[in-house]
């Protein structure tokens, strides 16, 4: 599901030439203010819930550099779900859909007034119903990864 449409600005390109790795984690954030928008919690949302929703963890790929002004697309599919988080899996593709970078992260719903893990408003808990899920046996080749050093043989 298409969520944010933005472009490389100025200040995110680095002493490389590209996009600052910094940045790349920007870009998924606004990725969650645009899901959070879309699953009805926007500001007056999260005011009438007395909700939000927090990162409790993230694992971002860097696939292709991206330039200044280059045109970028935050897409996100839910791997998984229960009564209070959500799995995601965000990518982020270039105007021609080449694969830049991808943000697997687990958020949580959060009661906004008790700073509490809480399950999500009736309505909320609807619309992440509508989100694009992913079947437990058709993930993303690169979702549920784990960093570390290849075994040696």
């Amino acid at each position: 599901m298409a969520l944010l449409e933005t472009r490389v600005a100025a200040e995110w390109v680095d002493y490389n030439g590209h996009m600052n790795d910094a940045e790349y984690a920007r870009v998924f954030s606004l990725g969650v203010e645009a899901l959070m928008d879309a699953i009805g919690l926007d500001v007056t949302g999260r005011r009438r819930h007395g909700y939000t929703v927090y990162t409790l963890e993230t694992h971002l790929c860097y696939r292709r550099e991206a330039h200044e002004g280059q045109p970028l697309a935050v897409d996100v599919t839910v791997l998984d779900r229960d009564a209070k988080r959500l799995h995601v899996f965000f990518e982020m593709r270039d105007s021609e859909g080449t694969l830049l970078a991808t943000s697997e992260q687990m958020l949580m719903g959060i009661d906004s007034e008790a700073g509490r893990p809480a399950p999500f408003p009736e309505s909320v808990d609807t619309a992440i119903d509508k989100l694009p899920m992913a079947a437990a046996d058709a993930w993303p080749d690169a979702a549920g990864r784990r960093i570390g050093l290849p075994a040696r043989r």
